[in-house]
C-alpha cells in the first residue's frame, strides 16, 4: 500500500468514526503519523482528499452492484444482497458523514449525486427488467417511474438535511424504504421470495 492509498484508506476509517467536519488535517497527520506536509504532497486540500476517497468508495461500490448482480440467484435477492452489504456498510459510518459531506464538501456530493442518478439508475431499472423477465415482479408497472421513485427513496435517507431531527438513522430508513419498495414491485411469487429471504435472514442471525 503505497502512502496515497494509506492516507485515503484510514481518513474512510476516521470520517466514518467521527464525522467529516470534525476530523482536522492536523488530526489526519497525527493519526498516521505522518506530516502534514506528506499529506499536501498528494492532496491539494481537504476537500480535494474527500473528493478523491469518495470517488474511490463509489467505484467500489460499483464493482459491489456488480457483484451482488451475479451472484445473486433472482432480482428479489439481489435487492436483499445490495441491502445486506448497505447494512455492513453503514453500520460503521457516522450519523454527521453525509450531512457534512452535503454541506460542506459541494463538489464530491455532486459526484455521489451523479452516481445516483446515472448509476444506480441504470441498476435498478435493470433489476425489475430482470425481476420481471424471471416472474417475481408486477408486469403492468412502468419501469422509468419505478427507477425514478427508487432513486428518490435513496436520496431521501442519505440527504439528512431532509430529516434533521429524525431519531431513526440513515440505515434505519434505507431498510425501511427497502422494504416498502420490495413489497410495492413484488406479485405473489414475488412475496413468497421476500418472506423465504427474510427466514433466512433471520435465521442466521441466530448462528
Amino acid at each position: 500500500m503505497d502512502v496515497k492509498e494509506r492516507i485515503l484508506t484510514e481518513c474512510d476509517t476516521l470520517f466514518c468514526r467521527y464525522g467529516i467536519k470534525s476530523v482536522t488535517m492536523d488530526d489526519i497527520a497525527r493519526h498516521l503519523g505522518i506530516s502534514k506536509k506528506t499529506i499536501y504532497q498528494h492532496f491539494k486540500d481537504k476537500s480535494d482528499l474527500v473528493y478523491q476517497l469518495i470517488d474511490n468508495r463509489l467505484q467500489s461500490q460499483m464493482c459491489i452492484i456488480d457483484e451482488n448482480s451475479q451472484v445473486a440467484t433472482n432480482a428479489v435477492e439481489e435487492i436483499y444482497l445490495s441491502v445486506t452489504q448497505m447494512q455492513h456498510l453503514l453500520s460503521n459510518t457516522h450519523v454527521m458523514l453525509f450531512y457534512d459531506l452535503q454541506k460542506y464538501h459541494p463538489d464530491a456530493w455532486l459526484l455521489f449525486k451523479r452516481f445516483r442518478e446515472k448509476c444506480l439508475y441504470d441498476k435498478v431499472y435493470a433489476n425489475l427488467e430482470r425481476g420481471i423477465k424471471e416472474g417475481y415482479f408486477r408486469t403492468e408497472m412502468n419501469l422509468e417511474i419505478i427507477t425514478m421513485m427508487r432513486v428518490e427513496q435513496i436520496d431521501v435517507a442519505f440527504n439528512q438535511s431532509l430529516h434533521p431531527d429524525s431519531k431513526h438513522s440513515v440505515l434505519q430508513v434505507m431498510v425501511e424504504l427497502t422494504e416498502h419498495y420490495l413489497y410495492g414491485i413484488c406479485n405473489a411469487k414475488g412475496y413468497k421470495m421476500i418472506e423465504k429471504l427474510k427466514q433466512n435472514t433471520e435465521a442466521n442471525k441466530l448462528q
